[in-house]
């Protein structure tokens, strides 16, 4: 019988396209064994597409009254005779389906949930970039070798959007909750017509919820195009590939994008530290304590040449 691993990654976007390179990495390792992904519901379709899991399972996010949800997932959970866990989450949320999975005996589980079989126990741990912090946890469960996320996996024709190079993405939204994670919509604007002019087209992608923003945009840059929902993760990183740059706040498609090899430049502010979570690939940061900081000239001076 073939070994059975279950990767645990449950969100966010960012974060499942950072875990990518360690997916990729547990498939090398274990060579012919049955992968199984447990995700977030907005994640599985793009982990399915992956060469790295045969299989992917929701994560349905019971609540603690839920007790029939739970006991379903234990069953499911210890009936899948996994071999071997790798919680890429390391959440307290992923740390209790160790817990939910007993009593004994478990699967050989890699993470930070208590008694579990390869602890990741770097005092560092908390202060070292996703990336590194996952590869260092693999090498304590016996993988030496992490390579970088690599999408060439992940197409899609994007003939339907009628773009023509040269153009430039912009990622104006991110998370409604966190506003100070976002450059002032107003530079956006003029960034936008500042690429008009030479002739390049500024492209907006986001969510529904974010079309204020192209609104915005376009009224200052009528030239701009607006695919404010109209792109899913595949397009997105097709679009990636023929872009000349992408600009846009710390948010999960900035992760997308420059993972599909697009140079980019990323905003930050003191909301997030991009030490621990910028994205990897061409990528160049750009930080200011609070982004109405952060003036157009420092990001103009920033795009390739």
């Amino acid at each position: 019988m073939s070994e059975r691993i279950l990767v645990i990654k449950l969100g966010a976007l960012g974060d499942v396209v950072l875990a990518l390179g360690p997916m990729a990495a547990i498939r090398q390792h274990h060579h012919g064994a049955r992968i199984t992904a447990l995700t977030g519901a907005p994640y599985a379709g793009l982990l399915a597409a992956s060469p790295y899991v045969d299989e992917v399972w929701t994560d349905t996010k019971p609540r603690f009254w839920q007790v029939g949800v739970w006991r379903a997932l234990r069953r499911r959970l210890r009936d899948a005779g996994f071999t071997r866990v790798y919680d890429l989450q390391t959440s307290d949320r992923s740390s209790f389906y160790f817990q939910l999975m007993g009593p004994e005996p478990r699967p050989e589980w890699s993470g930070i949930a208590t008694s579990c079989s390869h602890p990741h126990r770097n005092p560092d741990r908390d202060r070292l970039h996703t990336v590194d912090r996952q590869a260092d946890q693999l090498r304590l469960a016996g993988i030496a070798a992490v390579p970088p996320p690599d999408l060439s996996w992940l197409t899609a024709d994007i003939q339907r959007f009628g773009l023509t190079a040269p153009y430039a993405l912009l990622v104006p939204g991110g998370a409604e909750t966190r506003p100070r994670k976002r450059w002032p919509t107003a530079r956006f604007a003029a960034l936008a017509s500042s690429l008009a002019v030479q002739g390049i087209q500024p492209v907006i992608l986001g969510t529904v919820p974010e079309r204020p923003l192209a609104d915005t945009i376009r009224a200052a840059c009528p030239s701009a195009r607006d695919l404010i929902g109209e792109t899913n993760f595949a397009e997105i990183a097709a679009l990636a590939r023929g872009a000349r740059v992408a600009v846009g706040n710390d948010t999960g498609p900035m992760h997308l994008i420059a993972a599909a090899g697009c140079p980019s430049i990323v905003l930050f502010s003191d909301d997030s530290d991009p030490a621990l979570c910028a994205p990897r690939g061409k990528v160049s940061v750009l930080r200011r304590p609070d982004l109405a900081e952060l003036p157009l000239d420092a990001v103009t001076a920033a795009l390739p040449a």
